[in-house]
């Protein structure tokens, strides 16, 4: 017996399975008359709790998705969404090959020694400053940042940063004035400049100099 829909009482058939992407009713419907088979079906092949709940919801997510292009057959809805349970468990093994193998790569390679995390523990040391100027920059309102990232990392002029924000002069020379006064406010001393004898960074000539233009206009 079907409904005007054309779908049976308990929500089953062609137009009821196809439905059930657009319809919580027709979900629900489907969701209940199919969990049991879906929880054992992933059961026999996952051996973790958690895991299988996890690949119960992403299978009726999955059939959501596909649900649109059922069309009965051999089987029915049964068959059909157990190919899509099929599927997701599938993926997920693949998935956790590829885990397991780059965990047995990483695994094989050499422990860092107590040079390698000196070293490590030194280049940490000597990039304070460099990363107090850059989360320094981060806060900076985005308009005030967009001008301050192409005069003072990119180097671009004044008038060059304006015109490839589609600004007025002017309007770029307070924005960069205004950044530079805050760095200079939030980064203090002229003296915490970043150390680069282990690494040399493209942005970092520009970021000290307009971090020391910054300090000398907060004086003025």
């Amino acid at each position: 017996m079907a409904s005007e829909r054309g779908v049976a009482l308990d929500g089953s058939g062609v137009e009821g399975v196809a439905g059930i992407g657009r319809d919580p009713a027709l979900l629900e419907a489907f969701y209940r008359r199919h969990i049991d088979a879906v929880g054992l079906f992933v059961a026999r092949r996952v051996g973790d709790p958690h895991s299988a709940a996890d690949l119960t919801a992403e299978v009726f997510l999955a059939a959501m998705g596909s649900a649109a292009g059922y069309r009965g057959g051999p089987g029915g809805e049964r068959a059909w969404l157990y190919g899509v349970a099929r599927n997701v468990v599938a993926s997920e093994r693949r998935r956790s090959a590829r885990a397991a193998d780059a965990s047995r790569r990483i695994a094989g390679r050499r422990l860092l020694d107590a040079d390698d995390i000196e070293r490590l523990e030194e280049r940490i040391d000597a990039e304070a400053a460099a990363r107090r100027t850059y989360q320094a920059v981060e806060r900076l309102s985005e308009a005030d940042r967009a001008v301050f990232e192409l005069v003072g990392v990119d180097g671009l002029e004044v008038a060059e940063a304006a015109a490839a924000l589609g600004i007025r002069p002017v309007s770029a020379r307070v924005r960069l004035h205004r950044a530079r006064r805050r760095l200079a406010k939030e980064l203090g001393s002229p003296t915490a400049e970043p150390h680069r004898a282990t690494r040399k960074s493209a942005a970092a000539p520009a970021l000290t100099q307009t971090r020391t233009q910054a300090q000398a206009e907060a004086k003025a």
